[in-house]
């Protein structure tokens, strides 16, 4: 569980609650009405831009990976390759078959090496995969985006149609109140679902994105030195420039650090 991203959702919410009950009752927040314009209709225009198929598959990628902590560190990622390749060295490829490898980019890497194909099928088929994920969690984000972008224009919708129907009730004092209450919830609506949800989360993804990115091309490019025979010790030469400035890669143990 992500659960900085789980307190970063719950505390804003948090907050909106306690500015909300400083002054007023949480029922008065409260529209029905309003709340159907804000969220059908977005959910409408989202199916609208989208597929089925596509878009069920997004929200379930993107939340997932918002929310769970999937992610290797790059250090535990360079951690198993310097084991690979330490393995690869002392007693060849059919070194991998018994080593215990957590990292499945590298699983998948180290078994295609395993099975005797060449660097230059083994460098298309793991950029091929890269590829693939990385347009996977894109179209989550572009999802996200989406909603961000047309939960505010829904509001913006619910407050026309509140404003036109006070405007039609002016003889009628009483239904002043509701038809004003749609006119101001719906927006508020819309930039609460926008600014504390959908495009916090499509942030949160961008970032993973580039992390696993970034972790998949220390695999790479680590697995092509394996394969090219490459002294385990060059590895921290190689990989150094994947990893967050200030990084120290031990030539000795495969552990990584941070300087400073």
């Amino acid at each position: 569980m992500d659960f900085m991203t789980l307190i970063g959702l719950l505390g804003g919410l948090t907050i909106m609650a306690v500015a909300i009950l400083a002054n007023a009752e949480i029922l008065d927040f409260m529209n029905l009405p309003g709340l159907l314009v804000v969220v059908a209709g977005t959910l409408a225009v989202t199916l609208i831009k989208y597929r089925w198929r596509g878009l069920r598959q997004s929200l379930a990628l993107g939340l997932g990976t918002a929310f769970m902590d999937r992610l290797h560190s790059p250090f535990s990622v360079y951690s198993e390759l310097r084991e690979v390749a330490e393995k690869v060295r002392k007693q060849g490829l059919l070194g991998l078959e018994d080593l215990d490898i957590q990292y499945p980019f590298l699983r998948k890497a180290a078994n295609l090496a395993l099975d005797g194909h060449p660097p230059e099928f083994i460098e298309n088929v793991l950029m091929e995969d890269t590829q693939q994920s990385l347009e996977r969690l894109e179209l989550a984000e572009r999802v996200f985006r989406g909603i961000g972008d047309s939960a505010p224009a829904l509001g913006m919708l619910g407050t026309l149609i509140g404003l036109v129907q006070m405007l039609n009730s002016l003889s009628d004092p009483s239904s002043i109140g509701p038809a004003m209450a749609i006119a101001l919830l719906t927006t508020f609506y819309g930039a609460m679902i926008a600014q504390l949800i959908a495009l916090p989360l499509a942030e949160k993804l961008a970032v993973k994105s580039q992390d696993e990115v970034r972790n998949r091309q220390i695999v790479i490019q680590g697995i092509l030195s394996v394969l090219q025979g490459h002294n385990p010790r060059v590895l921290p030469e190689i990989l150094s420039s994947y990893l967050p400035e200030g990084t120290v890669l031990s030539e000795t143990s495969g552990k990584g650090s941070e300087a400073g």
